[in-house]
């Protein structure tokens, strides 16, 4: 009698692992922006990047945290290469890196790869990055890059900084798709704009 007891009692036991489900969520898909290359404005502060994983398809629709500051006001969307959004439309985040006096991104979807840019501004001070591919004159501004499409633990981005209004300018491009021309040449135009607009 015993014997038939735990013979029913294993059935049971394995009955019930047969039936059971692993629960869970979907690994979200990886941010777009990449952790901020550039020096940090304190030793021991973290400037890698909070992104919101739900960027908007349509930057019309965008979030936005706390009012456009003014180096960021000089930069619109349809300086950026990408189709879609208007002039007047206001960045998809504003002062969502608090390592610096100004940061703001422009991120949309083009055929379901996100791209996008980024700026960060420090007053009175240069921003430097931790390291270069090279260098670019621009209308009178050394203006420094580093291209990271070959990088395999990153999107295919740029990162640029230059001099700026009495401080430092950073920009960050973002874009996979491999229609806009290359990151880097994306990245210099819009130095070239934020140069022309600097005393704007």
């Amino acid at each position: 009698m015993r014997r038939l007891v735990l013979l029913l009692a294993v059935l049971v036991l394995a009955s019930g692992c047969a039936r059971t489900t692993v629960e869970g969520s979907p690994v979200a898909q990886p941010v777009l922006d990449v952790a901020s290359p550039f020096e940090q404005k304190d030793p021991g502060t973290d400037s890698s990047e909070s992104e919101d994983p739900d960027n908007p398809e349509d930057p019309e629709n965008a979030p936005i945290d706390g009012e456009i500051t003014p180096t960021c006001a000089k930069l619109k969307w349809t300086d950026l290469p990408y189709p879609g959004a208007k002039a007047e439309t206001p960045p998809t985040q504003i002062n969502y890196d608090s390592t610096f006096e100004e940061s703001c991104r422009w991120t949309t979807k083009v055929d379901n790869v996100e791209v996008g840019v980024s700026l960060r501004v420090r007053e009175g001070k240069q921003i430097t990055i931790e390291r270069t591919t090279g260098e670019w004159d621009v209308k009178d501004h050394k203006v420094s890059y580093l291209d990271r499409t070959g990088e395999e633990d990153v999107e295919p981005s740029c990162v640029v900084a230059l001099p700026y209004n009495g401080g430092g300018l950073g920009i960050i491009v973002i874009d996979s798709t491999g229609k806009f021309g290359s990151v880097c040449d994306q990245g210099r135009k819009i130095a070239e704009v934020m140069i022309d607009r600097e005393t704007a």
